[in-house]
């Protein structure tokens, strides 16, 4: 029987044994990982809900990323967490394919989320340049910049539909042979890949890794080089143009742009090396393929959790608010 479901289901997973200290330490990683984004969307959000001007646009981008992470926490990382306490929980075909979609879907917004950050900002640091003049107006930009996001979201949601559609319901006795970055990676609830082929499910994990995994990175590294260049740019101009208001930002951006490049930073090792982990995994297999699983794991929540940490250091409501609770 096991063999027999073995070769049915064409999907993303393999079993891998957890140790009560990497529970305990994934039970911690989740934890901080939802208090940390919860206080960046509480405080933040707040800010940007109360005054409604037009210089909080990378704020509601701060927002969004926190959102995505938050999100991803609750809907995955909180399953996992029941999963290594040793409950054993198996839903419906139906509910698998909704979870397998939604995983897909917030992990890819998480992404592509992330890279955002990263392009506003070099955005930004090109209105304000010298030669550029005058804006068009900040709530221009405003309805842009939601636009955009709502895409962001829209884009990767069609993304996820395939991940919806070849989703099924496994059981206690069905191995996995395929596993993506953008979703789980060990069978969760039961719920297992059901691709009708072995060929059209690594034709999907491939597509994945370069338009979802790949990609990205190699943006992100782009446009934070191209933002720490002209920020050095800017910074040479200071004495031919001793009155351009980029120069009076100059300041303000590189903090912004060491707080983004960290962030990405941090992006760029936990995510590649959850691929490397991953793909070691779905086109080698090896004897070092369950400890891999096991690292992608923790890669996976690792940005989720540390990334408040960052912005708490680097952004000033955010440093002020933290500065507060601990004189309280």
């Amino acid at each position: 029987m096991e063999q027999e479901t073995t070769t049915k289901l064409v999907g993303m997973g393999f079993r891998t044994a957890v140790s009560p200290t990497q529970s305990a330490f994934h039970i911690i990683l989740v934890a901080l990982g939802i208090v940390g984004n919860s206080i960046v969307i509480g405080v933040i959000g707040r800010s940007v809900v109360m005054d409604r001007g037009p210089g909080h646009n990378s704020d509601i981008i701060i927002v969004n990323l926190a959102v995505s992470n938050l999100l991803v926490s609750i809907m995955r990382n909180l399953l996992l967490i029941i999963s290594d306490l040793g409950f054993k929980l198996y839903t419906s075909k139906g509910w698998c394919q909704f979870l397998m979609g939604v995983w897909v879907w917030l992990r890819s917004v998480n992404v592509w989320s992330t890279f955002f950050l990263s392009a506003f900002h070099l955005h930004t640091l090109k209105r304000v340049a010298p030669t550029i003049g005058h804006l068009h107006g900040p709530w221009s930009t405003y309805r842009t910049l939601l636009l955009s996001l709502a895409i962001v979201w829209i884009l990767n949601l069609l993304y996820s539909i395939p991940a919806h559609i070849f989703s099924t319901s496994g059981n206690e006795n069905s191995t996995e042979t395929l596993m993506l970055v953008t979703s789980t990676t060990r069978p969760l609830l039961g719920c297992v890949w059901n691709f009708p082929s072995n060929y059209s499910g690594l034709a999907y994990a491939t597509t994945s890794m370069v338009i979802h995994e790949i990609f990205p990175i190699i943006l992100m590294a782009v446009t934070n080089m191209t933002s720490l260049y002209a920020l050095y740019a800017h910074s040479r101009s200071r004495s031919s143009v001793q009155d351009a208001p980029v120069l009076k930002r100059v300041p303000a951006e590189r903090r912004a742009a060491k707080v983004i490049l960290a962030l990405v930073m941090l992006f760029i090792v936990c995510w590649g090396t959850s691929i490397i982990s991953l793909n070691y995994f779905n086109y080698n297999r090896g004897s070092s393929a369950e400890f891999l699983l096991v690292i992608a794991r923790f890669a996976n929540i690792i940005f989720i959790t540390m990334s408040p940490v960052i912005l708490a250091i680097g952004h000033r409501r955010l440093r002020s608010c933290m500065k507060s609770s601990v004189s309280d």
